[in-house]
């Protein structure tokens, strides 16, 4: 299989999209977070998303010329429209403007609105959290899990993430998790492979489990934990699109498919001064030591942050069929 460094691999992925109606700065955000997520072992929001990213933005569903426009709305309060475009330069706004806000403010929220798919979002809260920040971020996503009991999609897949500092050199601890038992990128990418996926994963059209990814894709994503997974679904719909002004899952088109209306999802960010009421980081890093100090324990972000240091320097082991369709379409 073929390795390419991170830097191959972005600019694979920034030439696909230009040559497909994305401007170069916009070409290079997005580049950089889905090589990003490869880096993290999240390949179902890496590379295998530039051949639907460059279909949508050759169709117009995604506007690859959007620019991001910010607005204050209160003074902790940021409200970033993507306009369309793709959330990534919408995201790398509102990182660039939350650590001043939450310098002023001690806490301070980014609501983006008119979006598309957010991708890793543990990317985005331990980019803030490497500012010194406590960070927090829900964003929704087309409808693809039902109300426990239902079989109707309402809710999608859903992610949360959470990071904090630890100080000093110490990596943060990063929390980054779908609200379906995985996360509906992985049966994307099963598809594309030919392969089957684990019973468990996805419910087929009729209720059914499956092990058919395409089955899955047009059924619903099984919830994690159940009917509990199905109210945090919900609570992100509300905190991501609700808030925000944004479509909700069953509103929303499909992040793979070329056609279509803009899906317009949201995402809310939520940033936090560790020492707003005491010495969090000091705090968080006890913490820290003793799950760190436990048998068998491993602090969440630890693998991926070690994985990407990893492939960092020995590069991105890449399918060569799939380098062969970004080339083809560049």
């Amino acid at each position: 299989m073929p390795v390419l460094s991170p830097a191959e691999a972005e600019t694979l992925a920034a030439a696909a999209l230009e040559a497909n109606r994305v401007a170069p700065v916009n070409a290079e955000s997005v580049a950089r977070a889905l090589v990003a997520a490869e880096l993290t072992g999240q390949a179902g929001h890496g590379l295998r998303r530039v051949l639907s990213y460059a279909a949508q933005a050759k169709s117009g569903k995604v506007d690859g010329h959007a620019a991001p426009r910010a607005e204050r709305m209160r003074p902790g309060a940021l409200l970033v429209d993507a306009a369309s475009g793709f959330a990534y330069p919408a995201l790398d706004r509102a990182c660039a403007d939350l650590p001043a806000m939450v310098r002023d403010q001690g806490i301070a929220i980014a609501g983006i609105a008119r979006s598309h798919h957010a991708g890793a979002v543990g990317q985005v809260v331990e980019r803030l959290a490497g500012d010194g920040l406590v960070a927090m971020m829900f964003a929704n996503s087309p409808a693809a899990m039902a109300p426990w009991g239902a079989r109707r999609a309402l809710f999608g897949t859903n992610p949360i993430a959470f990071a904090c500092p630890l100080g000093g050199d110490a990596a943060p601890i990063v929390v980054d998790l779908s609200l379906s038992r995985v996360a509906r990128g992985k049966l994307m990418a099963a598809a594309q492979k030919g392969e089957p996926i684990p019973e468990g994963w996805a419910l087929d059209p009729e209720g059914r489990p499956t092990t058919d990814p395409a089955a899955g894709m047009a059924g619903t994503m099984a919830p994690l934990g159940d009917a509990k997974g199905t109210a945090l679904a919900l609570m992100v719909e509300l905190l991501s699109a609700g808030l925000t002004g944004s479509n909700y899952a069953y509103e929303a088109s499909s992040f793979f498919e070329g056609e279509g209306a803009p899906p317009h999802v949201g995402q809310s960010i939520i940033a936090i001064d560790p020492a707003l009421f005491a010495d969090g980081t000091a705090r968080f890093a006890a913490m820290a030591a003793e799950i760190a100090g436990a048998e068998g324990a491993r602090l969440p972000g630890r693998r991926r942050q070690e994985l990407r240091a990893r492939l960092e320097a020995e590069g991105i082991s890449v399918d060569a069929a799939l380098i062969a369709e970004i080339q083809a379409i560049t």
